[in-house]
């Protein structure tokens, strides 16, 4: 992994060089721990690189880099350079002409033209995009006082037993207890059935300590505690519905605004371990049904999303891990995709 970590240095170096603190910046990161963590390190790297005119976006309910409502906001702030943080990569621009960089762990589909990939999807063991960032970044820029943050993400994607030095060093400098809570206050912004996750990271980049999110040491962090307690209500009523089964897959419907249906995947998928685990949530967008797919079988659910096809619409359906991926389309559509995988309506 050394190897491929240097080599993952040099590109974000030679990015860097044709990146001049003048220029009009943006960063797109996703709206879970991780993403939040990897766009606050990026986004304190920035500033102590000297750049003035930047941003930080985080993706909205339903949305990733490639959905329309991003890619129109991304193309109103009309950056120069932009990077793209745990959000998948394809062979579209997210706004085309413009230089990027992504810098992402799941499985990639191709790299624009004007784009950089840097990947640990094929690494062994894989690093998260937080810690993949806070590796890169700390090239560059004084960032240890940000390991926390990168720590708080490795939690939130790979939990505790992650095969990383940074949970041991984090937890014996920080204590584990803030650690982990942190991570689920942080994560509940995207939970809340605002999904509002920029509230999340403006509470990370005000803290210099897990504790101070935990104990509320800023607006942003008290508003995190309010959405977790909506979240924790909605999966406990989630919770109540039972699968109903189509070959090797187990389908779970709920309905709530909340962002919860990969939790109540993730509990179904160590109850059915012989299942692919789909958990749909028709009540998160109206018009659109979200849904996760969770499996501990020897199943790649990319591969198996992708041999469905559906009309996504404004939508997607199949980005993230090889046993771990997600999707939002249209109503219409998902009765389609209920038909191709032998349910019946209703």
């Amino acid at each position: 992994m050394e190897e491929r970590l240097e080599e993952a240095i040099e590109a974000f170096k030679a990015f860097l060089s044709r990146c001049p603190p003048s220029a009009r910046t943006l960063i797109i990161s996703h709206s879970d721990a991780d993403g939040i963590g990897a766009g606050a390190i990026m986004h304190k790297t920035l500033e102590r690189l000297g750049f003035k005119d930047f941003s930080t976006l985080i993706t909205g309910k339903g949305q990733n880099a490639y959905t329309p409502l991003t890619k129109r906001q991304a193309a109103e702030f009309a950056p120069e350079r932009l990077f793209v943080l745990d959000l998948g990569c394809k062979e579209e621009p997210v706004v085309p002409g413009v230089p990027t960089l992504f810098i992402d762990h799941h499985r990639p589909y191709g790299v624009p033209p004007e784009g950089v990939l840097i990947s640990s999807y094929h690494w062994d063991p894989i690093p998260n995009s937080s810690l993949l960032t806070f590796w890169l970044c700390r090239s560059v820029a004084d960032v240890e006082d940000l390991d926390w943050v990168a720590a708080v993400g490795t939690l939130s994607d790979l939990g505790d037993k992650a095969p990383f030095d940074i949970i041991k060093q984090a937890k014996e400098k920080y204590k584990a207890k803030w650690l982990k809570e942190a991570t689920a206050l942080i994560n509940a912004a995207r939970r809340s059935s605002s999904g509002d996750a920029s509230v999340a990271l403006q509470a990370v980049l005000k803290a210099s300590h897990p504790r101070e999110i935990v104990e509320g040491a800023s607006p942003e962090a008290r508003l995190l505690h309010e959405f977790r307690e909506e979240a924790k209500a909605a999966l406990e009523e989630a919770k109540k519905a039972s699968p109903k089964f189509s070959g090797n897959v187990a389908l779970v419907e709920i309905s709530t605004p909340c962002y919860v249906h990969p939790l109540i995947a993730q509990i179904w998928r160590t109850r059915l371990p012989k299942y692919i685990v789909i958990v749909a949530n028709h009540g998160y967008i109206p018009g659109y049904v979200a849904f996760s797919v969770r499996t501990a079988a020897d199943v790649n659910v990319l591969d198996f999303l992708g041999q469905v096809e559906v009309d996504v619409a404004e939508g997607y359906m199949g980005y993230g891990h090889d046993q771990a991926s997600s999707g939002v389309i249209p109503v219409e559509s998902w009765k389609v995709l209920l038909r191709r995988l032998g349910f019946k309506e209703g």
